[in-house]
């Protein structure tokens, strides 16, 4: 990946960041800096990782300043998808001091953060390299961030899926449970037709099973994707071979309770897709440093 934003993406950023920079500043602003800094000082930082990971979010810094002091110019030295180490210089800023000092937490908060998701989820797609499995991360996302964070699980390898409600179908239990209530001879695959012709066949169909019936009902069907949910990896080999009489185009998703020591055997039965929730709902935050010395 490159460190360019989409439009939306960069949208997304500065909604986040005003919202980030109001929380922080107020009507009073920085009380510190009022104190102790004078607003002729200078400085220069550089933002730093401290720890192995994959960077995310490396234009977050530049639109941040942009927003609080547009006389801060920050360089980027690396691409949203690099590897870091220990030592790995990401940005350099320059610029008033007391700005720079006011928008620290800001930088790290964001950057801290995609870079966690886009670290872990580096791990998954390794943990898998070598088998037909992509890793796709979910809708379990923080209210306002998930352009930002499907954008860090991109940077990490990883493939997004819907970004929500209004971009594909996909039939859950819930959904089904609805359905079944108001029809007297109700089946997934009937649903998964309604689904279709709602949408004139301009979207592809997913629909959630738990059972090895549940799929061969939605099998008569031919949806495009399966999610197979919690089911073990051998329950998950005899699907593929239901899917494979049934319904071959049709691709297989495993979802539900993978982890980093559990997903290489479920990738290894030979489904196509794994989702993970984990990858934004469970990330940990990649620790970066904000190191600055005085310019003269």
């Amino acid at each position: 990946m490159t460190a360019q934003f989409t439009e939306a993406q960069k949208t997304a950023a500065k909604h986040l960041i005003k919202l980030s920079l109001e929380e922080d500043l107020l009507q009073t602003g920085d009380l510190t800096c009022q104190a102790l800094i004078d607003k002729t000082d200078q400085a220069e930082i550089q933002i730093v990782a401290r720890q192995t990971g994959v960077l995310a979010g490396s234009p977050m810094t530049s639109l941040i300043f942009s927003e609080l002091d547009p006389e801060v110019v920050c360089t980027d030295h690396l691409s949203d998808g690099d590897p870091l180490e220990p030592g790995s210089i990401i940005t350099t800023c320059a610029g008033p001091l007391a700005s720079i000092l006011i928008g620290e937490r800001t930088v790290l908060n964001f950057l801290t953060h995609l870079c966690g998701v886009a670290s872990l989820t580096s791990k998954y797609v390794q943990a898998v390299q070598g088998t037909k499995a992509v890793i796709l991360d979910t809708r379990k996302t923080l209210p306002g961030w998930r352009v930002l964070e499907k954008y860090a699980v991109a940077a990490g390898g990883g493939t997004n899926h819907r970004m929500g409600l209004y971009d594909g179908i996909l039939i859950k239990d819930n959904h089904l449970a609805a359905w079944a209530s108001r029809n007297s001879h109700p089946s997934i695959a009937a649903a998964i037709r309604q689904a279709r012709e709602s949408v004139n066949g301009e979207k592809g169909i997913e629909v959630e099973v738990d059972t090895l019936d549940q799929l061969a009902d939605a099998l008569q069907a031919e949806p495009e994707i399966v999610l197979l949910d919690n089911m073990s990896p051998e329950t998950m080999k005899q699907a593929i071979q239901i899917r494979n009489v049934q319904s071959p185009k049709t691709l297989l998703e495993a979802s539900g309770g993978i982890n980093l020591e559990t997903v290489r055997g479920v990738a290894e039965t030979g489904v196509e897709r794994i989702s993970v929730g984990a990858l934004t709902h469970s990330a940990i935050a990649l620790d970066l440093g904000f190191d600055w010395k005085r310019r003269t």
